[in-house]
């Protein structure tokens, strides 16, 4: 094993007198180089980091005494009631939604369920 190492540190050696000194040289100054471009990379990514922040929605006025588990909205021009967690529901504008206390109230004003709601099919 010992020879085996002898023989890399010749190699090394070798290539070392063999290179011209400026090549080697331009050939470190690239390796930094790289080095610090990645490391300013890094800072940079790790400096915009955002810190998640948590708001409450504070437009909907339900009181203690209001059930809102069978709770639907819809949109005043639209065809299709949605469940209040549900990606369509965050589409409708504040202005725009009708609620309904449940799904025969919304169906019986018309509307339809929307097809993209889990558990409303």
């Amino acid at each position: 094993m010992s020879a085996s190492i002898k023989e890399i540190v010749e190699k090394i050696k070798h290539f070392y007198t063999t290179v011209p000194n400026e090549l080697f040289m331009a050939i470190i100054l690239v390796l930094v180089g790289f080095s610090a471009f990645g490391l300013g990379r890094l800072s940079f990514l790790e400096e915009s980091k955002q810190t998640a922040k948590l708001t409450y929605n504070t437009d909907i006025s339900i009181t203690p005494s209001q059930d809102i588990d069978g709770a639907v909205v819809a949109s005043w021009r639209g065809h299709k009631y949605h469940y209040p967690w549900c990606s369509g529901a965050n589409r409708i504008s504040a202005t725009n939604k009708r609620w309904f206390r449940n799904i025969k109230e919304a169906e019986s004003a018309g509307y339809t369920p929307a097809s993209n709601c889990r558990g409303l099919k």
